[in-house]
């Protein structure tokens, strides 16, 4: 587990870190990418883009004088953990429903 001062839930509530991360959903990108992209000033993309590596969001890499951010897989797991009892209850409930609605049919 990644060790962080940050609600996960907190970080991707964010409407600009959100963006930012359905940005690199689609490719790795420099910071100078995504402004471009988002149409945002270099230092909010910046700050968010730090507050999304250091809850294991995106990480980085080194590419001469820039840095490439991809996404990281492990806060998305975290989330997807916490979110399993609740995905197992819906999935329960609407099995539930497609058998009451395939009774009435018959």
């Amino acid at each position: 587990m990644l060790e962080r001062v940050t609600d996960l839930f907190t970080v991707v509530a964010e409407p600009t870190r959100r963006r930012i991360l359905a940005e690199l959903r689609g490719s790795d990108s420099s910071v100078g990418e995504l402004v471009e992209r988002l149409a945002l000033p270099q230092p909010t993309v910046s700050k968010h883009l730090k507050v999304l590596r250091d809850n294991g969001f995106v990480r980085s890499r080194t590419d001469a004088q820039r840095r490439i951010y991809r996404l990281d897989g492990r806060a998305f797991a975290e989330l997807d953990t916490w979110l399993s009892p609740y995905r197992e209850l819906w999935e329960h409930n609407l099995d539930r429903l497609e058998e009451l609605l395939d009774e009435e049919d018959s």
